[in-house]
């Protein structure tokens, strides 16, 4: 994935190119020459960020990145949100909390993408929402009945919406948010 396009290349995997792993980025050539197979790659390098090394953030930042494949599947062409906005969470990855940053990365991709459901009715049923909710896929409002999952107070959800910072949130909301979001953009 680059700025702008999603591309499929050949590359040996090997012990010899072990940068190439899910999520890290890299800087390349393309060697076009051989017309039979995909393009190669070629002139690799790894640009590394300081968190790397932590594996309990590099899992997180995995499974973040494998989110992305069945979003973005049939695109070929990309605007270049995308890829600034994981360069953008990617730099501050080492310093915040990862899912915090998951949480907000994912309210920015639904703003771009014209996705935001933030009314106070129930997705499901459509009646008035209460003073708790409960979110499925795309962080939509819920009654807590409708779908027995875990609760969450509706403004601090609401404030979580208009600042996009999960600044006012206590460990375990932004735990119940992270896993919605894992379940798919």
């Amino acid at each position: 994935m680059s700025k702008e396009e999603i591309g499929s290349y050949y590359r040996f995997y090997g012990a010899r190119h072990s940068i190439l792993k899910l999520g890290h980025l890299i800087d390349f050539e393309i060697d076009d020459t051989d017309r039979r197979y995909l393009p190669r790659l070629r002139s690799l390098s790894h640009m590394g960020f300081p968190w790397l090394f932590d594996h309990n953030r590099v899992l997180i930042w995995h499974n973040f990145i494998r989110l992305f494949k069945p979003h973005l599947q049939d695109a070929q062409a990309l605007e270049p949100f995308y890829f600034e906005l994981l360069l953008e969470y990617a730099k501050k990855w080492h310093k915040q909390n990862p899912k915090r940053l998951v949480c907000e990365a994912y309210i920015s991709l639904l703003e771009f993408e014209g996705r935001v459901y933030n009314q106070s009715r129930c997705y499901i049923c459509n009646q008035p929402t209460n003073d708790s909710i409960s979110l499925i896929r795309g962080l939509k409002q819920v009654h807590p009945e409708c779908v027995y999952s875990p609760t969450l107070y509706k403004i601090k959800f609401e404030r979580f919406f208009e600042l996009q910072k999960t600044l006012y949130m206590e460990e375990s909301e932004v735990e119940i948010i992270y896993d919605v979001v894992m379940k798919g953009l």
